[in-house]
């Protein structure tokens, strides 16, 4: 029996639909307790972000994909982080800091921007080597999305947009 293109369409989506309603069901997994180190030199952990919907966001100034999403990352910080969305930007080990730097200043990152000089933090969320990478953490602390390469941007904005609405 011989499948034509919309069929194969149609069975492709549905498998897709199946799959994303089946890992919806999955239990969330908390996130890694892990110390940050921004670049202005402040100290942070995701419990003390405990209450907001924060992203994760790894990524590398000689990765052309994660410079090619941030001013997206930073039209959603501005949207949303009023409403509790919050944002870190982790730079992979084998960014030089003194590019992380320059990038995060020439491009007005609003939001923070920490470095991983050891890789602990990328070991802490399953030993991150893909970039860009990104992981959603609800108001309680629990992974509800990871991310690899650049999210569908309509999708990330409904994730947030209902992940805010929830209570802490």
């Amino acid at each position: 029996m011989k499948l034509s293109i919309k069929q194969i369409s149609l069975v492709v989506a549905a498998i897709a639909l199946a799959t994303g309603a089946w890992l919806a069901l999955l239990p969330s997994q908390a996130a890694p307790q892990v110390r940050f180190t921004t670049i202005k030199g402040e100290t942070l952990t995701l419990a003390d972000l405990r209450g907001k919907v924060v992203m994760v966001n790894f990524w590398a100034t000689d990765c052309v994909a994660c410079v090619a999403e941030m001013p997206k990352f930073v039209a959603a910080w501005n949207k949303y982080h009023a409403q509790g969305f919050e944002t870190i930007a982790v730079a992979m080990s084998y960014d030089p800091p003194n590019y992380v730097l320059d990038y995060a200043a020439k491009n007005r990152l609003p939001f923070k921007v920490a470095l991983d000089p050891m890789g602990d933090v990328a070991k802490s969320f399953g030993d991150i080597r893909f970039t860009p990478t990104s992981f959603i953490i609800d108001r309680r602390g629990n992974i509800v999305q990871q991310y690899l390469g650049e999210p569908d941007f309509a999708q990330f904005h409904a994730l947030l947009e209902a992940r805010l609405k929830e209570p802490a």
